[in-house]
């Protein structure tokens, strides 16, 4: 029988941090280092988003994770393929074709990780029972998004460090990747000795799907499913353009509309105060949760997820460079994302209930990367037509469709909500 809840204060935050960094290298960080090796913006937006649509696709093998082999080794797997294709971008961007040669190794990064999510996430939903998923859910989001500020933060600053010491913006950005790509190897390590080998119990084996169709024809026949994907389609409407020019906005020159901020300057402000808010924010999120339900706390977070965005908008219209401004903005930033990512989270979890979980939860999540994907494609060049100002204020604005469609997505009120005999 399955030991549910085995050292999860072990492997869940190991596990989740190992999931985020890929994400937060092939998506985030790949915007900065374009921008530093001067790539335009609007070169910038679409082949970064497009670099969203493994995650989009996933669905489409998650059937095969479930099927075939475990999820410790396909996660295993994936994260060695990481590593490697993260060493490829260190390795080629001194050369001349670096945009085309780069890009390619960061697809390869893409399609293992979004497997190497389909593979984590089915193993966090076998390994923990029901309540404790809910009570972990903000420490998953946490960790997961430490990685991403780790991406955002201490990875830029690194390469800002080297392009200050080298005076050579490629030649530090290939050393940091080089050091990414060893890290990545390190966490796949860790993940090799401190995850448990939950699936070898025959349990397991009666909750597999009996065919690859049955997985699909059984997502899409659950109730109110279009307005479920609907909701999941536009929860970061706003985000997913915010997230690709925000890095753009801080490092432009003022003559541009942007803020003049240094490499390093937004390495540190990410990699400070941003780890600090979205990690309380992320926890907060999960303990209100399992404690009072997600009923109570998904139009607040809803809102915590969008209102501070308009703090970017002031910044670009007010022109302030004060980084007490830029530092406070940062802040309420990433302390909404991380409380209003937590009841996100907890929907898909619901979303993907019932048999073949790992496999649900991944189509859910391949819709939720498609709300990222073709929004983002077209966000450079909607900044590059409404100024940085126009832009975070339609980047507001694009929070009104979920805000609606609260009214009509279904789920249990107290969904999540631990019991109080589960609570040691």
């Amino acid at each position: 029988m399955i030991q549910k809840d085995k050292w999860a204060w072990a492997w869940v935050p190991i596990l989740y941090f190992t999931q985020g960094l890929p994400y937060v290298l092939v998506v985030t960080v790949s915007v900065i280092m374009y921008k530093k090796l001067g790539v335009s913006n609007e070169d910038i937006g679409l082949y970064t988003s497009l670099l969203y649509l493994p995650w989009v696709l996933k669905p489409l093998w998650s059937p095969f994770v479930d099927l075939k082999s475990t999820k410790r080794k396909w996660f295993l797997v994936m994260q060695l393929l990481i590593s490697i294709a993260l060493l490829g971008v260190g390795l080629s961007l001194p050369t001349q074709m670096f945009f085309m040669t780069t890009l390619a190794c960061f697809w390869m990064a893409a399609f293992a990780s979004a497997t190497n999510d389909i593979a984590s996430d089915g193993y966090y939903m076998i390994g923990l029972t029901e309540k404790k998923q809910s009570f972990f859910v903000g420490i998953r989001s946490t960790f997961y998004r430490l990685a991403m500020v780790t991406g955002e933060g201490l990875i830029v600053i690194l390469a800002g460090f080297l392009e200050q010491k080298y005076g050579d913006n490629t030649k530090a950005w290939s050393m940091t990747m080089i050091a990414t790509a060893f890290l990545m190897l390190a966490l796949t390590l860790s993940n090799f000795f401190v995850t448990p080998k939950f699936e070898s119990s025959l349990a397991i084996a009666k909750d597999k799907p009996k065919g690859f169709w049955e997985v699909f024809s059984s997502f899409f026949n659950k109730p109110n499913i279009g307005i479920a994907l609907t909701f999941i389609l536009t929860y970061r409407l706003g985000e997913s353009q915010l997230v690709k020019m925000v890095a753009p906005f801080l490092l432009d020159s003022p003559d541009k509309g942007g803020l003049g901020y240094s490499t390093e300057q937004l390495g540190t402000i990410f990699g400070t105060v941003g780890v600090i808010f979205l990690s309380l924010g992320g926890i907060l999120g999960g303990i209100l949760i399992s404690r009072d339900g997600l009923k109570k706390w998904m139009l607040p977070m809803v809102l915590s997820l969008n209102i501070p965005n308009i703090l970017y908008a002031l910044l670009a219209y007010t022109k302030t460079t004060n980084v007490v401004a830029v530092t406070t903005t940062v802040i309420f930033e990433k302390f909404g994302y991380g409380f209003g990512f937590a009841a996100f989270l907890m929907y898909l979890i619901y979303i993907a209930e019932g048999k073949s979980k790992t496999s649900h939860y991944a189509i859910a999540t391949g819709f939720m990367a498609l709300g990222m994907m073709l929004p983002g494609m077209i966000s450079g060049y909607i900044q590059q037509w409404l100024g940085y100002g126009g832009f975070f204020i339609w980047v507001v604005l694009a929070s009104l469709p979920a805000l609606f469609l609260l009214k009509f997505i279904t789920y249990p009120a107290d969904f999540g909500k631990k019991t109080k005999d589960t609570d040691a």
